[in-house]
């Protein structure tokens, strides 16, 4: 049964609509994002030792942009074609990558645990149902109560490891920062992205996000890079797992289905980055946790799946 909003064979089986796909790949994508987005954390614990945040956040995306340049100059992909289309792209690129990944990084390198920051961010489907009027979309009472549901998931997940102590107010201001980035990115998302290329649009969001995030770093870092072997297989993988695939992934689905159903999907984000932990740094799960994964998959169900057959 696909997703209720994922579905988006319908919108792509027109005659000359882009990005046309079997619905079994369609299917798909929702899960390899979230597996592929939930590697983000751990990425961040290993690159965490060799660079600063803003640093390493800099090199991704200028490394990105490297790579999409040439994806663009191979394709001969369209450009916007439009002032407004080429404002709301670069928007939307400050508030997905410079606002929520550099709130989230350096929440934590000011002390934020990263439970806590997961939880933070973690409201996110909630703030997107809330204001998913703005852009002409309303929750139904199911996809609500899956939301809640879902959240209530993500608090037994991490309720082993949320702390408060020595939080400092400049880290929980970064990682609410983060939280209205990622919300209003998606959102503005939904609302103009649907006409801009993905591969040029995408291009546009990171040299933004560039244009900020290194002036910050040659500002706020004061520690240089340590140019390890870990250091460049995060770095790597963060360009070409992270920003190309995720993020291609994340846009498309915004595009092509409801906003407030591919936020739900990112409760599941602390959910796997738990089962990645425990399978790869032997982090042990309490009950709790066990009992929140299976609460979180059932609210993400309820939020996002249609029970009628097809």
């Amino acid at each position: 049964m696909p997703a209720r909003g994922l579905d988006v064979n319908r919108a792509t089986a027109r005659p000359g609509a882009p990005h046309a796909m079997p619905g079994a790949a369609w299917s798909a994508l929702p899960a390899l994002f979230v597996l592929i987005w939930s590697t983000g954390f751990i990425v961040a614990r290993y690159a965490a030792a060799h660079a600063p945040a803003l640093s390493f956040l800099a090199a991704r995306y200028g490394g990105t942009l490297v790579v999409l340049i040439g994806i663009i100059l191979w394709t001969r992909a369209p450009w916007p074609g439009t002032r407004r289309e080429w404002l709301g792209t670069i928007a939307v690129g400050l508030l997905l990558q410079a606002a929520y990944l550099g709130g989230v990084w350096v929440a934590i390198a000011a002390g934020m645990p990263a439970g806590v920051s997961a939880l933070i961010v973690g409201t996110q489907p909630l703030l997107t149902a809330a204001l998913a009027g703005t852009i002409g979309e309303r929750a139904s009472a199911r996809q609500w109560a899956g939301l809640l549901v879902g959240f209530a998931g993500v608090c037994l997940v991490l309720s082993d490891r949320i702390a408060l102590a020595g939080v400092s107010a400049g880290a929980l201001v970064a990682n609410l920062l983060a939280l209205a980035g990622i919300t209003a990115g998606t959102l503005l998302q939904k609302r103009i992205g649907a006409a801009v290329d993905l591969r040029t649009g995408a291009a546009i969001q990171f040299a933004a996000s560039l244009a900020v995030t290194l002036p910050a770093a040659a500002w706020f870092d004061t520690r240089p890079i340590d140019p390890a072997p870990a250091f460049w297989i995060a770095l790597a993988w963060s360009i070409f797992g992270l920003s190309l695939l995720a993020i291609s992934l994340l846009l498309m689905m915004i595009r092509h289905g409801r906003a407030t159903t591919v936020a739900s999907l990112m409760y599941l984000t602390p959910v796997v980055t738990s089962l990645l932990a425990w399978l790869l740094f032997d982090q042990r799960l309490g009950l709790a946790a066990w009992c929140g994964i299976a609460v979180t998959m059932f609210g993400v169900a309820l939020a996002t799946m249609s029970w009628r057959s097809r």
